[in-house]
């Protein structure tokens, strides 16, 4: 297809589009309402639909009040069911295929169904809507005039039940409609090869061919692939290999560590970042503003959001409101109701709200990566916040890093420990270390609160990670690649403890 074909294509829906988003931004309650309601009765014949009375349900209070929140390990029973090939457990539809996640690094993985209608709807949908946002910002652009470079997973399939599981990055890539496959590099073949040491090489073996003018995945492994580049290319940097790059969309991870590296990667200031926010279970929102930080939260993919403020989360005080009861600044754990059968389930993320005209948001971290063993409550945003302030005045650049709790023993008080790889080390360690406590405290007045006069804890203590630890960590628990991370915050030291005693042994 030519490219003035595919540009007057794209021109002619991206008008369409822009015009349905404009009418959910204006009417977002109303919408919906009513698309909880098309998800009840779609569903009302189903096991999930008769245990709960779906038949009854009319308006929005009522589901809340029959329908209880669940976690994955809630539903986990019926899913297997579900894998195993017994149909109309959750929803109506064939459910095929089943997107493996851990959301940690255990071994053990979820399986999170993606019907048929999800990934037309939703996660298709917003692939389409990501280019429409990004080409309705950026009108003189050449996207379509290369390829555009996807970094995903690979995927098993599970025979005896006919269903497909892996990671939801290669689900749609396997499933990818054509105008996708026809702009994207590599091919299937590559993109879904199962060992990643095998597979980095095939991939800039293909790619180094092409013209690509977009890069998609996330930013710790795509920072892995473009290393890889220049060492296989001799150049300096990735410009020298595609002078056409114009944009990296980005998700997964907060992009705050991966800035700097891209900058030297792509040293241009014409390269457009466009971050998403996508799970196995949806994909939820897209940056809708050129060089913003906030997401524009999507309505209308057939996903029904419930909020759970983070001051009550856990709680015997713990109630969810809905998406017209949030207030800008706090801290939410989601709940969501898809078109692929979850129904007001907790999937562990939380975002803090920066507008309510249109709906924007912020991913703030975890429900389960946080640190609050003091009453610190410290999440993924304040320790990314801090890190980016202290790099402002300490030259250096961090790769990957993770944080743990020292639990207060005898006389002795609590801190908190951090094991930092760097790509480039800081000259003054120490240095680094009492600005990242000053700049945690200035980020997290709980924090500060508790590091008054060392009244409960004592200054962090920060380890310098060998090369490549956190890759080889996750090379041992075969979780290379694809959407695994590494997990920033924790309320035990199970991660960190294991991390310490692999250095202590290289």
């Amino acid at each position: 297809m030519a490219i003035p074909l595919v540009n007057s294509v794209v021109s002619w829906f991206l008008k369409k589009r822009i015009h349905d988003m404009e009418l959910f931004m204006k009417h977002p309650q109303e919408l919906q309402n009513n698309l909880l309601l098309e998800l009840v009765q779609q569903a009302k014949n189903t096991e999930v639909g008769k245990k709960y009375g779906f038949q009854s349900i009319t308006s929005y209070e009522r589901f809340r009040d029959q329908v209880p929140i669940s976690n994955y390990s809630d539903v986990q029973e019926d899913l297997e069911r579900t894998r195993r090939g017994v149909n109309n457990i959750f929803w109506p539809e064939e459910i095929k295929f089943f997107a493996m996640s851990s959301g940690t690094t255990s071994s053990r993985s979820k399986f999170i169904p993606v019907s048929q209608q999800s990934l037309q709807d939703c996660h298709y949908a917003a692939a389409k809507d990501l280019l429409c946002m990004y080409l309705n910002n950026n009108p003189e652009s050449r996207l379509f005039t290369g390829r555009g470079l996807r970094l995903g997973g690979s995927k098993t399939l599970d025979k005896s039940s006919g269903t497909s599981a892996g990671d939801l990055s290669s689900i749609l890539i396997d499933n990818m409609p054509f105008w996708a496959d026809y702009s994207s590099t590599p091919t299937n073949e590559v993109a879904l090869m199962a060992d990643w040491e095998t597979k980095m090489p095939a991939i800039v073996a293909e790619t180094i061919k092409e013209d690509v003018t977009s890069l998609a995945g996330v930013p710790s492994w795509m920072m892995v692939l473009l290393n890889k580049v220049l060492e296989t290319t001799g150049k300096d940097h990735i410009l020298q290999v595609w002078p056409h790059m114009e944009v990296f969309f980005h998700g997964g991870v907060s992009f705050e560590p991966y800035q700097e590296p891209f900058k030297k990667l792509l040293p241009s200031s014409d390269i457009k970042y466009y971050e998403t926010y996508n799970a196995s279970e949806g994909f939820f929102a897209i940056q809708d503003q050129n060089d913003s930080k906030e997401l524009l939260l999507m309505l209308d993919y057939g996903i029904f959001y419930e909020f759970i403020p983070m001051k009550t989360y856990g709680t015997p005080d713990e109630v969810a409101i809905p998406l017209e009861q949030v207030e800008i600044g706090e801290n939410y754990a989601i709940i969501i109701t898809t078109n692929a059968g979850l129904w007001r389930h907790k999937i562990g993320d939380t975002v803090r709200f920066t507008s309510t005209s249109p709906y924007r948001i912020k991913v703030t971290g975890r429900t389960k990566h946080h640190i609050n063993v003091f009453g610190e409550e410290l999440i993924i945003e304040n320790a990314e916040q801090a890190l980016k302030k202290t790099l402002q005045k300490i030259p250096c650049v961090i790769k990957d890093y993770t944080v743990a709790p020292i639990f207060m023993k005898d006389k002795e008080k609590g801190a908190h420990e951090w094991l930092i790889e760097f790509d480039q080390l800081p000259e003054n360690k120490e240095a680094f270390k009492e600005l990242l406590d000053q700049h945690l405290q200035e980020v997290n007045s709980d924090y500060a609160a508790k590091r008054y006069l060392n009244t409960t804890l004592r200054e962090p203590t920060i380890h310098f990670a060998q090369p490549d630890l956190f890759y080889n960590w996750l090379k041992s628990k075969n979780k290379l690649g694809g959407q695994h991370k590494i997990p920033r915050l924790s309320n035990t030291r199970v991660y960190l403890d294991e991390l310490l005693e692999m250095q202590a042994h290289v």
